[in-house]
């Protein structure tokens, strides 16, 4: 059970990156897909998800507006598209799978990415 990571780098304020998450070893339906990330010196904080069966998405207050999670199934890949970037977005963003929504923004993590850093600077 694998997830690998690509995208993140440096961009600036008012600027756009997609992460991509791949999944090897198993299938991303099975489980619950997100993103979590965790700045300089803060605590790790979620930013997006699918919700459970129903494959609804929650967003944090924070990505509500900006950010879009997708999946595209057939290459059992996730993704985060970040748009309208601000400085507080940078961090350390990492994929990880987890049996529900709780579980996953609760810390209770079945798998991680690597983490993809994102720097938002002028």
């Amino acid at each position: 059970v694998q997830l690998v990571q690509s995208g993140g780098g440096l961009v600036e304020p008012g600027g756009s990156l997609r992460l991509s998450c791949a999944g090897f070893g198993f299938s991303l339906d099975h489980y619950t897909i997100g993103w979590i990330r965790q700045g300089p010196g803060k605590e790790g904080e979620g930013v997006a998800c699918f919700s459970d069966s129903d494959g609804s998405t929650w967003y944090a207050d924070f990505a509500q507006g900006r950010f879009t999670i997708s999946r595209d199934n057939a290459k059992n890949t996730v993704y985060l598209q970040m748009n309208s970037l601000k400085p507080e977005d940078t961090a350390e963003y990492y994929c990880a799978a987890a049996d529900d929504r709780n579980s996953l923004l609760g810390g209770h993590i079945e798998a991680w990415g690597h983490g993809s850093l994102v720097t938002v600077s002028s």
